[in-house]
């Protein structure tokens, strides 16, 4: 099969084990961004099957009616980038694996490190170092044990967060659905009275769910306002969580009063003066929480057995099934 795989944008994809399970396959590895969708389309002409890497492309049914050799599109996890109907009326079957199997620990381990780092200031106190200032230009950081964390939005990566923010000697605060509150209680973790207190009490907010049409925009700029002026927000979920324009708009207000973001609304971020990525309030990092060696691999070894089953002629994890009859 010729097998494209889009936006390895690191360019660490060849390495990784799981490609030995394609070495009998044709595949061509793109690891830039295209500028149009027809440029996108003239790169795939000839694949049979194409591979996203997350939700980094957005697949419409106009470049479907431009892939008349492509028969499979295949990822794993959530897909809202993706029209399905698009793809079925063009009749390309989508494969999605949709079960996540254990927490994202690579994510978790970078919400709590983004916390932690902010509250420490290191990133100032890196910057003031190399700067041969010392401890001239850092401001005086705050030490994790006895602070809240908070947790909006309680999986299995909430959840492994809650640990980690517990060993530092954190107390944890969860709000989000019903049922994610629930769980939380289950594991003897305290809930909010209520979205607003939850906002106003925490010392770090930290964003854990995942983007559907019901999430988007969750976020919104009364959440951000209620928090304090000292207080932190991170993000390594998705951008789109957060109502448009919201964040910004607050942190020019001074609520709150850092954000340490791993997403952005338009990725890949190439401006340096985007106003987000360049603002002084915010630690950026591009997107790299479930960017681990470990966890490329897994995530990839889940998707290629996926198109391996389909060049077998035992397509599994079809999310428009009816392509195939």
């Amino acid at each position: 099969m010729k097998i494209h795989i889009l936006d390895d944008w690191y360019g660490d994809l060849a390495g990784l084990p799981a490609m030995d399970m394609l070495k009998d396959h044709d595949v061509t590895i793109w690891s830039d961004k295209p500028e149009s969708e027809d440029i996108l389309a003239e790169r795939l002409r000839d694949a049979e099957v194409v591979v996203l890497f997350r939700d980094r492309t957005q697949v419409t049914e106009s470049l479907a009616a431009k892939l008349p050799n492509t028969k499979l599109i295949a990822m794993r996890g959530n897909y809202p980038n993706v029209d399905v109907d698009g793809l079925t009326k063009h009749g390309i079957l989508f494969c999605s694996d949709m079960s996540s199997g254990g927490a994202n620990v690579s994510t978790a381990e970078l919400a709590f490190l983004l916390g932690l780092s902010t509250l420490r200031y290191l990133p100032e106190a890196i910057g003031s170092a190399r700067a041969g200032k010392w401890q001239g230009d850092a401001p005086l950081g705050r030490r994790a044990s006895g602070r809240i964390f908070g947790l909006y939005g309680y999986g299995k990566i909430a959840k492994v967060v809650a640990g980690y923010a517990r060993a530092f000697g954190m107390q944890v605060l969860v709000w989000g659905s019903d049922a994610g509150r629930e769980r939380a209680r289950a594991d003897g973790i305290e809930t909010a009275d209520s979205r607003e207190a939850f906002f106003g009490r925490c010392d770090v907010v930290s964003l854990h769910v995942r983007l559907t049409k019901e999430t988007r925009g969750t976020i919104t700029r009364a959440d951000l306002m209620a928090m304090r002026e000292d207080a932190i927000l991170v993000n390594t979920s998705r951008a789109a969580l957060i109502e448009p324009g919201a964040l910004l708009e607050t942190l020019n207000a001074g609520r709150p009063g850092r954000a340490a973001l791993d997403v952005f609304d338009a990725e890949p971020v190439t401006n340096a003066a985007d106003p987000l990525l360049s603002h002084p309030r915010v630690i950026p990092t591009p997107h790299v929480g479930f960017i681990t060696e470990e966890e490329l691999d897994g995530q990839f070894s889940t998707i290629f057995r996926t198109v391996l089953a389909y060049g077998a002629g035992e397509p599994d994890s079809a999310i428009n099934p009816e392509v195939l009859s």
